[in-house]
């Protein structure tokens, strides 16, 4: 075996041990470590490997086996796990480890989305299960609310008192407090550390001289603060592949100590100098971004990938990496599950093993050293980290090298001005602000880059979910790779990649049909929310009634729908799943007028609303009942609400905003569409005692389909096609069984968005559904 290989075989044994302990317990990793050294004295009795690579195996295998095993069941056995199953009272005295990790509930009604409630990784130091005093320490993970334990620091002590609650299985938690009160007995940080979160607020701060989405991704890149970065942005980089750049990485590490590298390369200094400046910018690094487990494994992993990038070979990069598997394992044995850990080892080893070979081979081919390396580098690092994806998200994305490739030239010098930025801007903030306006097009580029490859038809194709979807694009992967070795079989692959892409791609990124056409109305697939869009009789413009809760989903609807102008976009009412993707809209499309009804309620949505239409330059007008638009081969008539202040002075505030959604009796091409918003009892018997013509088409049903509706106003509508626009298991009910089963009986055509997507009715009440395997159903 290469000495360059010498070590892999150990790594490879200490993950295994820590895999099968985590899953199947701590009896499982002693049996692994066991059948571990069953095979390094096989590969001795054989001469399979090297006598140091068997060595080596036996000593990691059996310390892996031993410490890995003790700290399972330490954790299996401690007494806060037995209390956790019933939830106790409980008082605890912990030491923060982590930065608390927001949890982003999703905005609906009038609940705006936001943080809520926060994780809190800490080190137990004793806690009081009734009058029970456990002092055995341990792992533990609080979930506290976001208003006041949000800016808690690594190294802060406190008290917290909760309920105890069961950890997940395969963790080395052991066990979680729900916590509802303040934070008790608090204790300062480190001066390290507050002085780390001054440097990230004055970065922060500096931002806001930024579009709200590259002043979001800015701090994303620098130090992997992504609570300002914009829903659309982190969806459209997952389906990308670059949501690493909004994490610090491995990369950015490189980046960073790269710089600092060069920049005493060029001041002539000697390369122990150059070596420990490095280490002081790399410890500096760790300490601005946080010394969470996720930093320390990518500032061990860059220092992996910068040492081989230094010296220039892969036989320094190989050892080092395994090294620091087994000792970031030893030290952390839960980190054998996280796909973070995966990624940045298959990542750093495809930097140091596969990059630079394939870096020589494109050169002997003729490629400037340049080029060579922006392929090189992000193909090995794509090639090997797609398996664990593609388990994870049931999806094999088909843009991820291309926008990388992209991405890269920008990712430096944004992460690099960003750095400089958070130094310099407590010395002066016009400074720092200057940096990060040198910043602005790097970080509006990846934005660009990002969403041009998630808007890419067949971006992404489905795939096996699960260890066994990853294993077998794994196995697929290095069969690719072994034919391509072999030139008889090159064609024949080039064949059926070619094959793939031109048949199966399509097939599975367009629905037949889609975009229907001579559509009239089409409701949007926006998840739990609303969002309709209504024809014209030009074929770029259309009228968009509401936005749904998030910005991706609206902005890909009308992507898909060829829509450019939008005359009109009226917002029903004013609850967030209704106006959520109202900056994408805006942000995109030449937009006439945004219009609303006459409840300015909830404020905050109101005021947003108007920030956004304000900041775009677009008129924000009111309609109300009685208001008449046209446009060539649309008209729109608006139906309610009215007596608002006889009936909008008591009740539930919620029921009440809804009572007072926009009704809207389209004319169009299809025939008559009734639109409701979220009307309920009280806004649907004031239609009816208004003796209005509600008879309809096609009736968008309100509220989601709830148990809120009238069998009179649906008898009175009588649609032949009745949309209902939800989320796929939605924790609302939504839809009500008995509503549907009323308007099935009355001839109506049900269609929900979260069985069919994106829905089309054409003329004769005929439909297509984006979302139906089947093809385009007819009524």
């Amino acid at each position: 075996m290469s000495g360059a290989y010498r070590l892999v075989p150990s790594a490879l044994a200490v993950w295994a041990v820590a895999l099968t302990g985590l899953y199947w317990g701590w009896p499982a990793a002693v049996f692994g470590g066991v059948v571990a050294c069953c095979v390094g004295g096989l590969a001795w009795w054989r001469g399979w490997w090297c006598r140091a690579a068997v060595v080596a195996l036996l000593v990691c295998a059996s310390a892996a086996s031993g410490w890995i095993g003790l700290r399972l069941h330490s954790s299996a056995t401690h007494p806060l796990r037995e209390a956790a199953e019933r939830a106790t009272p409980t008082t605890m005295s912990v030491e923060v480890s982590a930065h608390p990790r927001g949890l982003v509930s999703v905005g609906f009604g009038g609940r705006q989305a936001q943080i809520n409630q926060v994780l809190i990784e800490a080190d137990l130091r004793w806690a009081k299960v009734g009058t029970e005093v456990v002092e055995q320490g341990g792992d533990v993970l609080l979930m506290a609310p976001a208003q006041r334990w949000n800016d808690l620091l690594p190294g802060q002590s406190l008290q917290a008192t909760g309920v105890l609650a069961p950890a997940r299985p395969g963790e080395l938690t052991v066990a979680v407090l729900r916590v509802r009160g303040p934070p008790e007995g608090l204790e300062p940080a480190s001066m390290w550390q507050r002085g780390a979160e001054s440097l990230r607020q004055g970065l922060r701060r500096s931002c806001a001289v930024l579009d709200a989405e590259p002043a979001g991704l800015l701090p994303g890149l620098v130090v992997g603060d992504t609570s300002a970065l914009p829903q659309r942005v982190t969806e459209e980089f997952r389906v990308a592949g670059l949501s690493h750049l909004t994490a610090v990485s491995g990369a950015n590490v490189a980046i960073v100590c790269g710089a600092a590298l060069l920049l005493l390369r060029a001041l002539r200094l000697g390369p122990r100098v150059r070596g420990g400046g490095a280490l002081v910018v790399l410890v500096g690094f760790v300490i601005l971004t946080g010394p969470d487990p996720s930093v320390l494994r990518a500032a061990v992993m860059g220092a992996v990938g910068l040492l081989a990038l230094v010296l220039g070979r892969e036989r320094s990069g190989l050892p080092a990496l395994a090294t620091t598997v087994i000792g970031l394992l030893l030290y952390d044995p839960s980190l054998g599950k996280h796909a973070g850990f995966a990624l940045s080892v298959l990542a750093t080893g495809a930097l140091v093993a596969l990059a630079p070979r394939w870096v020589a081979r494109l050169r002997k081919r003729g490629l400037p050293e340049g080029i060579a390396e922006a392929l090189a580098v992000p193909v090995a690092a794509s090639l090997v980290t797609e398996p664990v994806l593609a388990g994870l998200s049931g999806q094999v994305s088909l843009v991820t090298v291309a926008a990388n490739m992209l991405a890269e030239p920008a990712v430096a010098p944004a992460t690099l001005l960003g750095v400089l930025a958070t130094v310099l801007t407590p010395l002066h903030q016009g400074v720092g602000e200057f940096l990060v306006r040198l910043a602005g097009p790097e970080t509006s580029w990846l934005i660009t880059v990002g969403r041009w490859a998630s808007a890419v038809p067949g971006a992404t194709i489905g795939w096996p979910g699960g260890w066994g979807g990853g294993l077998l694009l794994a196995g697929t992967l290095a069969g690719a790779v072994v034919l391509l070795r072999l030139r008889r079989f090159r064609v024949l692959l080039a064949a059926v990649l070619i094959g793939v892409l031109v048949v199966l791609v399509p097939v599975g990124a367009v629905s037949p049909g889609w975009p229907a056409a001579g559509w009239g109305v089409v409701s949007c697939d926006v998840g739990q929310g609303d969002a309709a869009v209504l024809a014209t009789a030009e074929p770029d413009r259309a009228v968009l009634v509401d936005t749904g809760p998030d910005p991706a989903p609206i902005a890909e609807c009308l992507r898909r729908l060829g829509v450019g102008t939008i005359p009109l976009v009226i917002l029903s009412h004013l609850h967030a799943d209704h106006i959520g993707g109202l900056g994408a809209v805006l942000a995109e499309h030449a937009v006439g007028a945004v219009a609303v009804g006459p409840l300015k309620q909830p404020s905050w949505a109101w005021e947003e609303v108007a920030r956004q239409t304000r900041a775009a330059g677009v008129p924000l007008v009111e309609l109300e009942a009685g208001d008449r638009l046209d446009w060539p081969g649309l008209a729109v008539e608006v139906l309610g609400p009215h007596r608002l202040g006889q009936w909008a002075s008591s009740g539930d505030p919620g029921s009440l905003i809804n009572d007072a959604s926009l009704v809207l009796r389209a004319t169009t091409s299809v025939g008559r569409v009734l639109l409701t918003g979220d009307v309920e009892f009280a806004g649907q018997a004031a239609l009816l005692a208004d003796r209005a013509d509600l008879s309809a088409d096609v009736l968008k049903v309100p509220h989601h389909g709830s148990r809120y509706s009238l069998p009179k106003f649906l008898a009175a509508v009588r649609p032949r096609v009745a949309l209902i626009s939800v989320g796929a298991g939605n924790r609302y009910g939504h839809p009500n069984q008995p509503v549907i089963d009323l308007l099935a009986g009355q001839g109506a055509l049900v269609l929900r968005t979260d069985q069919a997507g994106d829905t089309a009715v054409l003329t004769g009440a005929r439909v297509v559904r984006r979302g139906d395997p089947r093809g385009p159903p007819r009524h």
